[in-house]
């Protein structure tokens, strides 16, 4: 355990001092400023619109950071024979595969709170202009509504960058794999193909158990049409668990000034969903992993594939 903690911290650190790593953080603050200064024309919701487009940002340079770090840790390693020489100290496979994922979704952890925490600034500091209300009112009713409203939004927030965290988590593990077997090249358009299935198996679902939306059966469907669609839902991971966007950014949250509203969301589902969530994201990135630690185990570590 001792070794896979120091991997961890190793990875870390080459992930956080990468210039891309500090480049992508200082871009995605600017675009979250610049965003937070812009009007959206959406009549009542700019700042339900903003936290929108802000997690995509996040979501999309934390990403990028995180193959980029994938693949100098372990392709290029490999390449350069440092992996060599790592593997002849008294350390297993699986341990320096472990490590060296720890540490990518520590390093991404990080990122996220980061922009995280300039996104929830500028959410607090435009929402009183969005709601045309003055902060610093002299009436302690609007006040206490500006509060409010920052504190619904914030709730909101913490959530989505937490199930942000958990979908780059279920990436990385898939680009760790394959990192044990091709450049960034092509890890980059394989796990960017892989969100895009990821986001539509949605789709996928309820063509392989047979039910749509509202639970009818669905007619037509063939045998192989559905056993096609059964094995994608099991490959492919399913990212719609990751958002949750329709409770915690496009609707209100049960809080101080909110607890009443029987349409608004109750905070502590939004918890337990995010508890689910984890354990889906622990499910796939162990699968994930798996599938890597294969691959690994066959690698030839001298450079070059034998």
């Amino acid at each position: 355990m001792y070794r896979t903690f120091v991997i961890l911290r190793h990875t870390f650190l080459e992930a956080v001092l990468q210039p891309i790593y500090s480049l992508l953080i200082a871009v995605g603050a600017g675009v979250l400023v610049i965003f937070s200064l812009l009007p959206f024309f959406t009549l009542g919701e700019d700042t339900t619109m903003f936290k929108a487009v802000a997690l995509d940002v996040i979501l999309i340079l934390v990403l990028i950071s995180t193959l980029f770090a994938a693949s100098k840790s372990i392709y290029e390693e490999i390449e350069d024979r440092t992996m060599l020489t790592l593997m002849s100290k008294p350390v297993a496979k699986w341990e320096v595969l472990i490590g060296k994922y720890l540490g990518l979704v520590m390093s991404a952890l990080l990122a996220v709170a980061l922009l995280g925490g300039v996104l929830v600034l500028a959410a607090w500091w435009r929402i009183p202009g969005d709601y045309q209300l003055r902060a610093t009112s002299l009436d302690d009713r609007e006040v206490r509504q500006v509060m409010d409203l920052r504190l619904m939004h914030i709730s909101g927030l913490l959530p989505s960058l937490l199930l942000l965290w958990m979908q780059i988590a279920v990436l990385a593990a898939v680009s760790v794999a394959i990192s044990t077997r091709v450049p960034l090249v092509v890890n980059l358009p394989v796990v960017i193909l892989l969100y895009i299935a990821g986001n539509l198996t949605r789709f996928v679902f309820p063509i392989a158990f047979g039910n749509n939306d509202r639970g009818t059966p669905l007619a037509g469907r063939s045998a192989l049409t559905k056993a096609f669609a059964y094995v994608l839902s099991l490959v492919l991971p399913y990212l719609a668990t990751f958002d949750l966007r329709q409770k915690t950014v496009y609707s209100r949250i049960k809080v101080r000034g909110y607890s009443d509203d029987i349409n608004a969301v109750a905070l502590a589902e939004i918890w337990r969903y995010v508890g689910v969530a984890g354990l889906n994201a622990i499910a796939y990135a162990g699968f994930a992993l798996a599938v890597g630690m294969l691959l690994f185990q066959t690698r030839e570590l001298g450079g070059a594939e034998g």
